[in-house]
C-alpha cells in the first residue's frame, strides 16, 4: 500500500495543475446537481418491523384521512374561552394547503377544565416526511395572537410541524476560526494552515454537494447533513494536518520536494487510509442495526469522510506543489535552504513521555480509576427521541408544549393511538368496546378519547391520552402496560402507535442492538490493529482503551443532559433523555477517531522499536516525533465539535458536546497518558505475535517500512524508485 501511495502522491504533485483542475471541476459540478436536484430533509424517524410502525402502515391503506401528519395549536386566554374567541383559529388553520380538517376544540371537548386553553388538532393530508415548506411555513404563520370577545388570545403551534430542521450556519465557523488558530500555531506559517484548511473545504464541500444532491432521491433525516458535515470538517483538516506534517518533516530532513510529497503520501497517506477506513467501516456498519434512518446517516457521513480522503491523498499534494517552501516558516526555510536539512529539536513530546513513563503506574491507577469514576452517571441513562419539551424555550413548539402541560397536563403532549382493524364494521365496534374498556383501567392513562372509524367501519381510531409526558419513562411502562392488556382482544387486530410509541419502540430497539453494535466495534478495532501492528497485546490494550474512552464520554454526556449538571454553561434550557441514537453513532464516529490517534502514535512506536531501540525509547520516540501533531488534531476536532454546541437544535448540540469531550478523553487521556504507560509495562511483550498467526495475516506495511527499505536501497536514483 505504501509503494502505490507513494507513486500517487509523486504523481499528484508533478501534474498539480490538472489534479486541481479536476477537483475544482467535480465541486462545480456536485454543486450544481445540489442546486438542481436538492430535496427536502425529513424529521420523521420510521423503523419497520416494530409494532406502532406497522399499525401507521395499516392506518396509511384502511383509514388514510387519518394517517397523514397532525397539528397542535394552543389558544389561551387570562378569561375562559368562547366559541367566537377559538373560531377564527380553527378557519385560518383549516385554510393551510393540505390541511384534511381543524377540530374545533368546543366540538371536540378538548378545552381545560378552567376553559382557559383550547386545542385545536390540525389534520394534514400527507405525513411529515412529504410535507412541503409552504405548507409549513404557512403552519408556523399563523397569527400569534386574535382579537377575542374576552379580550386578546394568544395562539402558540406545537406537533410535529412545529419541528425546525437543524441548520448550518454561524455557530459551526467557530470551530474552523478555532481550527485555523491551531494550524498557524502548529505549522508557524500562513500559507501551511491556510492550505491544509481549505483542502479539507474542498472535500467538505464535494461530499456535502453530492449529499444535497442526494436528497431529491433519497429521504435522509435532518440530522445526516449537519453530522456528515461535523465528521467530514474534523477529519479533513485532521488528514491534511497529518500529511502536511509528515511532508514538512521531510523537507527539513533534506529530501527534495516532490520526493517529500511521495514518502509523506506514502507514510502518513497509508495511515491515513486505515483511520478513514476505519471510520467508513463503523459508520457504514450501523446498516447492520437495521434502523433506515440510521443506516442512511451512517452512509451519508461515510461518504463524506471517504471523500476527505481521497482530497488528502490527490488534491493535498497537488496543493503542496503550488505552495513551494513556503509550506515552512522562514527561519526554518532558510537554513534548510543553507544547509540542505536542519535538525529537530526535541520538543514537549519526548519530556512528556518520560515523564508518564516514569510514574507510569501511579498515571495508570489515576486514570482508570478516574474514567471508571466519569462512567457511572451512564448507569442511568435514559434513552428517547426528542420532544419539543427540550427545545429552545423561546421557540413557538416548547411555548405550545408548556401550554399544553400546564392547561391539560403532560400526558397531552404524548397522546398514544390505538388502532383496531376488524373483519367488518360490527366486529371492529366490538373489539372497540373492549378495548377502550380494558385501556381506562390500565395505571398511567388518564382519559381515552370516543373512537373514529373509516367509512367503512372497519377500522377505528382510539386515542389514549397518558399521565405522563412522552419520554418519561413511566410512559414506557403505560405503553407495554396497554399493549399487554389488548393482546387478547378478540375479533380484531389491536396495535398501539403514535409519535410518542414509535419514539419509545424505536429507543428499545436501538437500546438492544447498542452492545452488540460495541462488541462488533471492538471486535474489528483488535483484528484490523491487529493486522497494522502485527501485535496480539496492542489491539487488546487499544480496545479496552477505547471501552474507557466510551464510558466516560457516556457518562459525562448523562451528567450535563439528562442530569443537568453545569447545563447552563452551554445552553441546556431543559435537561432530558438522551437521543436515541446517540450512543449508537457516538461509538461508530469515536471508534475510527481513537483509532486514528492510535495508528499515529504507535505506528512510530513500533517503527523504531523494528530499528532497534529498546521498547522504553521506542516509546519516548513515539510522543517525541507525534504528540505535537496529535495534539493539534485533536484540538482542531475538539474545536469543530464543539462549534455545533452552540445550535440551537438540542440533538446537534449534545451530538457535537459528545465528540468534543470524547475526543479530549481519548486523546489526551487514553492516547497520549495511558497507552505510552502500559506500552512501558508491556516492553517487548507488546509485539509479540504467534509465528502461525503472522504467517496468516497479510502485511500491509501501513508504517511504510517496505518502502523506506526500497528507497535506502536505492537513494542516488530516487527517480528510478518512483517509476519501478
Amino acid at each position: 500500500m505504501a509503494t502505490l501511495l507513494y507513486r500517487l502522491g509523486r504523481a499528484c504533485f508533478g501534474r498539480r495543475g490538472l489534479v486541481v483542475a479536476v477537483w475544482l471541476l467535480l465541486l462545480a459540478l456536485m454543486g450544481g446537481a445540489a442546486a438542481a436536484f436538492m430535496g427536502e430533509t425529513t424529521n420523521a424517524f420510521r423503523m419497520p418491523g416494530t409494532e406502532s410502525q406497522h399499525a401507521m402502515d395499516s392506518l396509511k391503506k384502511q383509514f388514510p384521512q387519518a394517517a397523514g401528519t397532525t397539528g397542535s395549536v394552543v389558544i389561551t386566554s387570562d378569561d375562559k374561552l368562547t366559541p367566537q374567541d377559538v373560531a377564527p383559529v380553527v378557519k385560518d388553520a383549516a385554510a393551510i394547503p393540505g390541511v384534511v380538517a381543524a377540530m374545533d376544540p368546543f366540538q371536540m371537548q378538548s378545552v381545560s377544565p378552567d376553559g382557559r386553553y383550547a386545542l385545536v388538532q390540525v389534520q394534514f393530508k400527507d405525513e411529515i416526511a412529504d410535507i412541503t415548506d409552504k405548507q409549513r411555513d404557512a403552519y408556523a404563520e399563523l397569527p400569534e395572537t386574535y382579537d377575542g370577545e374576552g379580550g386578546t388570545v394568544r395562539v402558540e403551534v406545537g406537533g410535529e410541524l412545529a419541528q425546525t430542521p437543524p441548520e448550518i450556519g454561524s455557530t459551526e465557523a467557530i470551530g474552523v476560526a478555532i481550527a485555523a488558530v491551531v494550524l498557524v500555531i502548529t505549522f508557524g506559517s500562513l500559507v501551511a494552515a491556510g492550505m491544509t484548511l481549505l483542502n479539507a473545504l474542498v472535500g467538505v464541500g464535494v461530499g456535502m454537494a453530492g449529499l444535497y444532491a442526494l436528497t431529491g432521491f433519497v429521504e435522509l433525516n435532518s440530522t445526516s447533513p449537519v453530522l456528515a458535515l461535523m465528521l467530514g470538517l474534523a477529519v479533513g483538516i485532521d488528514y491534511s494536518l497529518f500529511i502536511t506534517s509528515r511532508y514538512r518533516q521531510f523537507l527539513v530532513e533534506g529530501v527534495e520536494r516532490r520526493e517529500a510529497a511521495g514518502r509523506a503520501i506514502g507514510t502518513a497517506g497509508s495511515a491515513v487510509v486505515f483511520a478513514g477506513a476505519t471510520v467508513v467501516i463503523a459508520l457504514a456498519g450501523l446498516s447492520v442495526v437495521g434502523v433506515p434512518f440510521l443506516s442512511a446517516m451512517g452512509l451519508a457521513a461515510a461518504a463524506t469522510v471517504a471523500v476527505a480522503v481521497l482530497v488528502a491523498l490527490t488534491l493535498l499534494p497537488a496543493v503542496l506543489a503550488f505552495a513551494g517552501d513556503k509550506i515552512l516558516p522562514h527561519k526554518l526555510r532558510s537554513t534548510v535552504a543553507e544547509k540542505g536539512g536542519a535538525e529537530v529539536e526535541q520538543g514537549f513530546g519526548y519530556s512528556w513521555g518520560r515523564m508518564v513513563l516514569k510514574l507510569r503506574i501511579p498515571i495508570l491507577l489515576v486514570g482508570v480509576v478516574g474514567l471508571g469514576a466519569l462512567t457511572l452517571p451512564a448507569r442511568d441513562m435514559h434513552l428517547a427521541l426528542p420532544d419539543a419539551g427540550t427545545a429552545a424555550v423561546e421557540t413557538t413548539e416548547r411555548q405550545a408544549f408548556d401550554l399544553t402541560a400546564e392547561g391539560f397536563g403532560p400526558g397531552f403532549n404524548g397522546r398514544l393511538m390505538a388502532v383496531v382493524s376488524g373483519d367488518g364494521p360490527a366486529a371492529t365496534k366490538a373489539a372497540v368496546e373492549d378495548v377502550a374498556a380494558l385501556v381506562q383501567d390500565v395505571k398511567g392513562v388518564a382519559a381515552v378519547a370516543p373512537p373514529q372509524f373509516n367509512q367503512d367501519g372497519t377500522t377505528a381510531l382510539v386515542a389514549v391520552v397518558p399521565t405522563t409526558g412522552p419520554t418519561d419513562p413511566a410512559t414506557e411502562d403505560t405503553v407495554h402496560a396497554i399493549r399487554g392488556k389488548v393482546a387478547d382482544v378478540q375479533g380484531a387486530d389491536v396495535a398501539l402507535t403514535g409519535i410518542t410509541a414509535i419514539g419509545i419502540d424505536i429507543s428499545e430497539k436501538l437500546a438492544d442492538a447498542l452492545p452488540v453494535y460495541l462488541l462488533l466495534v471492538v471486535g474489528l478495532s483488535v483484528l484490523l490493529l491487529m493486522l497494522v501492528f502485527r501485535s496480539v497485546l496492542v489491539p487488546v490494550k487499544a480496545a479496552l482503551g477505547f471501552l474507557l474512552t466510551v464510558g466516560a464520554t457516556f457518562g459525562l454526556t448523562t451528567a450535563v443532559f439528562q442530569d443537568g449538571h453545569l447545563a447552563d454553561l452551554i445552553g441546556v434550557d431543559t435537561p432530558g433523555p438522551l437521543v436515541s441514537f446517540l450512543p449508537i453513532i457516538l461509538i461508530g464516529i469515536l471508534f475510527g477517531l481513537a483509532m486514528d490517534y492510535e495508528v499515529f502514535l504507535v505506528s512510530r512506536m513500533r517503527e523504531d522499536f523494528v530499528h532497534g531501540d529498546t521498547p522504553r525509547q521506542a516509546t519516548v520516540n513515539g510522543l517525541g516525533h507525534n504528540a505535537r501533531v496529535v495534539t493539534a488534531a485533536a484540538l482542531i476536532m475538539t474545536a469543530v465539535f464543539a462549534g455545533f454546541v452552540f445550535a440551537h437544535d438540542p440533538i446537534i448540540k449534545s451530538v457535537g458536546f459528545a465528540l468534543a469531550v470524547g475526543v479530549v478523553v481519548d486523546a489526551f487521556v487514553v492516547r497520549m497518558t495511558l497507552v505510552p504507560a502500559v506500552m512501558s509495562l508491556l516492553g517487548r511483550g507488546a509485539w509479540w505475535l504467534p509465528k502461525w498467526l503472522d504467517r496468516a495475516l497479510p502485511d500491509l506495511d501501513i508504517e511504510g517500512e517496505k518502502l523506506r527499505h526500497a528507497l535506502d536501497g536505492t537513494a542516488p536514483d530516487r527517480e528510478k524508485v518512483a517509476v519501478g
